[in-house]
């Protein structure tokens, strides 16, 4: 998954989601849909722009190559903390938006790996589930696609992202309270069993 940065002003954006906000119903609330895409995920960008207007030389980048190099990246450490911080914002949440789906599209290939990386689906959805779950606080957990070329299930706190570890994400879920508040409150095994219904691939 490649983040395309608009060449002509140097600047990131929320994208455009391929379904509407109400799609997602009743799994995902068209209210929290609408507020997560159109202030969460934009106020990463805002702020992930702002950081990179600083540093014109990494402005061509793409945002995964400066979270994979981001140690050695020439910025002053309060800056390097923003970039992670909201430029993994942007780049886990566009992963989250391709995540979603009113319509399954199962990837057979897809399933097969992992059935034989995680001995059935059943036993993945479980140890997904529980990564989701047992995520202190506000992160992520994810499928992703780590250095080797393996299927790896991990998750990750607030808006680090797989890229830092070159890794390349292939879905997630947000386990950010702004995520499932509205609809279900402190309820997040809820919102992770019913997450599985709108998840596009399985």
């Amino acid at each position: 998954m490649k983040v395309e940065a608009t060449k002509k002003h140097m600047k990131y954006s929320i994208p455009k989601l391929p379904y509407s906000y109400e799609a997602l119903e009743p799994y995902i609330d068209a209210k929290t849909m609408e507020i997560h895409h159109s202030k969460h995920h934009q106020a990463y960008v805002d702020k992930l722009n702002a950081v990179l207007e600083k540093y014109p030389k990494l402005a061509d980048d793409p945002i995964e190559s400066l979270l994979k190099n981001l140690p050695k990246l020439d910025m002053a450490e309060p800056d390097k903390n923003m970039l992670k911080n909201n430029g993994g914002g942007h780049v886990n949440h566009i992963a989250y938006w391709e995540t979603l789906s009113p319509k399954k599209e199962i990837n057979a290939k897809l399933v097969e790996e992992i059935v034989g990386t995680f001995s059935s689906l059943e036993e993945f959805k479980k140890i997904f589930s529980d990564l989701a779950l047992t995520r202190f606080g506000s992160g992520w957990a994810w499928l992703v696609r780590n250095n080797e070329g393996k299927l790896e299930a991990y998750s990750t706190p607030n808006q680090d992202s797989p890229h830092l570890n070159g890794h390349t994400p292939i879905f997630c879920i947000d386990v950010w309270e702004h995520a499932y508040y509205l609809k279900y409150q402190n309820r997040r095994a809820e919102y992770i069993e019913n997450w599985w219904n709108v998840l596009k691939f399985l």
